[in-house]
């Protein structure tokens, strides 16, 4: 560490957490980025579809006799004018499977993947090393997508991009947890992560009113040179200013089954709450995700002649990261000693409260469409917490890490991979429909979804007579039934002991990752908002 950070020791710690959310804030900007920007990069780079669109704002979208959008040849488009003045322009709108296919699934399998492999390197190497080479490596390519000729340069760079930005919230995660007390973790990791609305709400002006200045003549491009440049800053200060903090290791000890079997994954992959909570996450993240990569072309397409670009860095930035709070409070503070059966059913009615705001936020004009979209996402976005809440609690602590990365994997891959089918739905019943269907739609369907996982999970608290007994009846029927797995209610972590332990290296203690460690009174360490990470395979909660 720098001499003159030793003499500012007491503020070390503010420095590192505001360093590595900058990072974060950063990271998630490249990768929204693109969202906004569509139109102009796929006019440049010749990708997508091409549509009739309003061109001159000297004319309100209700003062038309026809609207552009509803014109579907060149000629045509090019015919319509008020007054001698032509309105509308045929090009690309930034949309088509092109799009989907460098916004969704280029990012979101390379994240996943590498995001496995960096969380189990992140407990046997230099944090603090492999975050600043991580760092360096997606603003790197974040700068040079400013400078890209073809669109397979974008999708090759987005790849680049996803693989390095994978570190960024383990590595950091288990920096945190290794240098702030308990006391003050929960408060340290939602500002953390706060970062993913951070960058996804930047991006809106970012990506609208720097392309408008045309800096330099660049246009579009200046938007991912500056980002990029900002990031390797960021990745100098992390790896010239940051120190590797000390690990700090469990206890080791293991549930097992009636036949003195560990519990396996298996087990507990195969448990019905569990397959269908992870059907209804992966089909609640479809809906996030479709929304926050069509938002913008969403409203410049229907809205063209109204900026609302301030309105959405608001709505995303301000309610949504409220609303990921209070879902915290809600799952953790008010329903914790009512059994987890009553986290799954607040789960599935803030989603369903979410559904029709949500409706509203791509029916309505402009105005209503802003106050029902903050209204949505109010709700809405209570559901990562909750959902992770309810995984930790009905997992044991050997196989947590692993069901996790999984969890998030198969999430990722279905719910960020998903929207591709937005295209091909929108040739048949439109943009609007399209979106209809695969953002507010899927809210509704995992509200229903959510709340049949309810009757798959335990209810109130059993008495610890009840709890023998059921297990003295597991041991005889089921040889394999797993021992000490007493009914798991609420936020009751007291259950676990451990977690998935590793072979000693080099003659040091083998280590649990460190965003998920138990603290010596059973409750988890690293209580991050509530939502427990894994192996770099989380998307954003969108």
């Amino acid at each position: 560490m720098i001499p003159i950070l030793e003499k500012l020791s007491g503020f070390y710690n503010s420095y590192v957490l505001g360093i590595l959310t900058i990072g974060y804030i950063l990271g998630e900007l490249g990768h929204y980025l693109i969202g906004v920007t569509s139109k102009q990069t796929a006019i440049e780079l010749d990708y997508g579809d091409h549509a009739c669109q309003q061109n001159n704002s000297m004319f309100n979208r209700h003062e038309l006799t026809t609207q552009c959008g509803e014109v579907k040849n060149e000629t045509s488009c090019y015919r319509l004018d008020m007054n001698g003045t032509g309105y509308c322009e045929w090009n690309y709108n930034g949309l088509g499977i092109d799009y989907q296919i460098l916004a969704g699934p280029t990012f979101i399998l390379v994240f996943t993947i590498a995001g496995v492999f960096m969380g189990f390197a992140a407990d046997k190497y230099n944090r603090v090393k492999m975050l600043t080479v991580c760092t360096i490596i997606f603003g790197i390519a974040i700068f040079l997508q400013g400078t890209v000729k073809e669109y397979w340069h974008l999708v090759l760079l987005r790849m680049v991009m996803a693989a390095g930005e994978s570190g960024c919230n383990p590595l950091a995660t288990g920096i945190m947890s290794d240098i702030f007390p308990e006391s003050k973790r929960a408060l340290v990791m939602a500002i953390f992560n706060w970062g993913i609305y951070g960058g996804y709400g930047i991006a809106f002006p970012v990506g609208r009113y720097i392309t408008k200045a045309n800096l330099f003549n660049l246009g579009w491009r200046v938007c991912y040179l500056g980002a990029g440049v900002l990031t390797v800053v960021v990745a100098a200060l992390t790896g010239t200013t940051l120190k590797e903090p000390v690990r700090k290791a469990i206890g080791d000890g293991d549930r097992v089954t009636a036949s003195g079997k560990p519990i396996s994954l298996w087990q507990v992959l195969k448990n019905p709450a569990m397959i269908m909570l992870m059907i209804a996450a992966s089909i609640r993240h479809c809906g996030g995700m479709t929304f926050a990569y069509n938002a913008d072309l969403y409203y410049n397409t229907y809205f063209p002649d109204v900026d609302l670009g301030w309105w959405l860095f608001a709505v995303t930035i301000g309610i949504g990261s409220v609303g990921v709070v209070v879902g915290g409070v809600v799952s953790d503070k008010i329903v914790a000693k009512m059994g987890i059966r009553s986290r799954a059913f607040v789960l599935a009615l803030s989603q369903l409260i979410a559904t029709l705001p949500a409706f509203g936020s791509v029916y309505f004009d402009p105005l209503w469409a802003m106050i029902t979209l903050g209204l949505s996402y109010f709700f809405a976005e209570m559901w990562f917490g909750i959902v992770f809440a309810i995984v930790v609690e009905i997992v044991p602590l050997r196989v947590r890490s692993s069901t996790i990365g999984v969890f998030l994997f198969v999430m990722n891959n279905i719910g960020g991979n998903l929207p591709i089918l937005v295209d091909p739905v929108a040739k048949i019943l439109g943009y609007r429909g399209s979106i209809m269907i695969f953002y507010s739609g899927f809210y509704g369907i995992s509200s229903i979804l959510f709340l049949i996982t309810c009757f798959l999970l335990e209810g109130k608290p059993k008495t610890e007579t009840t709890v023998m007994e059921h297990e003295s009846q597991q041991q005889k029927g089921h040889p394999d039934a797993v021992l000490n797995a007493r009914p798991m209610h609420g936020h009751d972590n007291s259950v676990f002991s451990v977690d998935e332990t590793m072979p000693p290296s080099n003659g040091r203690p083998a280590q649990l990752p460190q965003h998920l460690q138990m603290s010596s009174n059973g409750y988890e360490k690293s209580q991050s908002a509530h939502v427990p990470r894994h192996n770099g395979a989380e998307s954003s909660r969108l």
